[in-house]
């Protein structure tokens, strides 16, 4: 997160930088602001977005008065040096309508890996619930060993499906496993993130 404000052509934008910001897990763009350089000084020094905002003629850190931070991952500048992408960890929703995202068209449609990180948070939020409320609330209830026998269970169905060539089950049966993978990880106070991170450093290798 190497940003020097001097590399920024503050004279092209009119001393307001353009700044798009970024779900750090899903890649959801959340929201776009405006950065003066005493604005972008504070970010990079409390490690959380501030914004100038234009109406209130003011520096306005995002979450002030709702406590829904911006907390910055990392961040780059373009090519030419005058707009900025942020990388950030959002506590709680972005958009004031109550929305993950301002740009609602898109959070609406679902796509693939924001849905299936929405998904993970779902069934996270299940640990403890009342178990009649859920399925996966039940399994929680089962214990580790219950959860560790569907997905055994779940892998040996899908490699069966796949086996004998059938597409529609390999596919519902994939969608099983990943569903119940994704419980035994969260029991285990685990995340797809832990299990994507060893898969970047076998990458490497």
């Amino acid at each position: 997160m190497q940003i020097n404000l001097t590399e920024i052509n503050w004279q092209k934008v009119d001393n307001l930088l353009p700044v798009i910001v970024q779900n750090v897990t899903t890649c959801e763009v959340l929201m776009l602001g405006y950065m003066n350089p005493q604005a972008l000084e504070k970010t990079l020094f409390e490690k959380r977005v501030t914004f100038y905002s234009r109406t209130k003629q003011r520096l306005w850190t995002k979450g002030e008065a709702s406590g829904h931070f911006l907390n910055v991952v990392d961040m780059s500048l373009d090519c030419d040096n005058d707009s900025l992408l942020i990388l950030a960890d959002p506590i709680g929703e972005t958009c004031h309508t109550g929305a993950e995202s301002c740009f609602h068209q898109f959070e609406q449609s679902e796509l693939d890996w924001i849905f299936f990180s929405k998904l993970e948070r779902l069934i996270a939020s299940r640990k403890g619930a009342d178990p009649q409320s859920s399925y996966t609330a039940q399994l929680y209830a089962k214990g580790t060993k219950r959860i560790a026998q569907k997905v055994g269970e779940e892998g040996v169905e899908t490699a069966l499906a796949a086996t004998v060539k059938d597409r529609e089950e390999t596919i519902c049966e994939a969608a099983d496993l990943a569903y119940h993978l994704t419980v035994l990880l969260q029991d285990a106070g685990l995340s797809w993130g832990d299990v994507i991170g060893k898969l970047k450093q076998r990458s490497g290798k």
